[in-house]
């Protein structure tokens, strides 16, 4: 059986993705919160820096409470990077955790609990998902399988 992304949804080239205008959509002063898998850590930091933000730590680490057959190890965690550009925006709360253990569910769907513990920390500022499925309240989105808020293209 193959194990390809590609079987669950439409993809794009690193090359499309990293020409993407995010720079454009984003504000002076922001933050970018990407998604990995540890054996594209290189490539989630390149298109961080190719969309004008600078790679500052690991925002988040997902234990998806499952092992898959990696090249070195078994692989269970995905992690969350997070890019500034311009002035780190201001905080509501400082204590949110990094951490999360949460069971995997539909490929490649990130977990709500995320999304929640960035409003946490962010709860005033504008937000946006790209490659979304669904349209939460408050976020625009941009992506081919929501009614996309904003245009986006190389």
């Amino acid at each position: 059986m193959k194990n390809d992304v590609t079987e669950h949804y439409n993809t794009m080239s690193n090359a499309d993705i990293r020409a993407l205008k995010v720079s454009e959509l984003a504000d002076d002063d922001c933050l970018l919160f990407l998604w990995v898998t540890s054996p594209n850590l290189d490539i989630g930091i390149e298109t961080g820096k190719a969309w004008g933000f600078k790679y500052k730590t690991v925002a988040f680490v997902w234990d998806k409470q499952r092992t898959n057959y990696g090249f070195y190890t078994l692989s269970q965690v995905e992690l969350c990077l997070v890019f500034k550009k311009g002035r780190i925006p201001k905080r509501g709360s400082h204590n949110v955790r990094q951490f999360l253990s949460e069971k995997l569910r539909k490929h490649s769907a990130k977990p709500e609990e995320i999304r929640k513990r960035i409003e946490m920390m962010f709860p005033t500022q504008a937000k946006i998902e790209l490659f979304a499925r669904t349209t939460p309240s408050g976020w625009d989105v941009w992506g081919n399988e929501v009614e996309s808020a904003v245009i986006l293209g190389p």
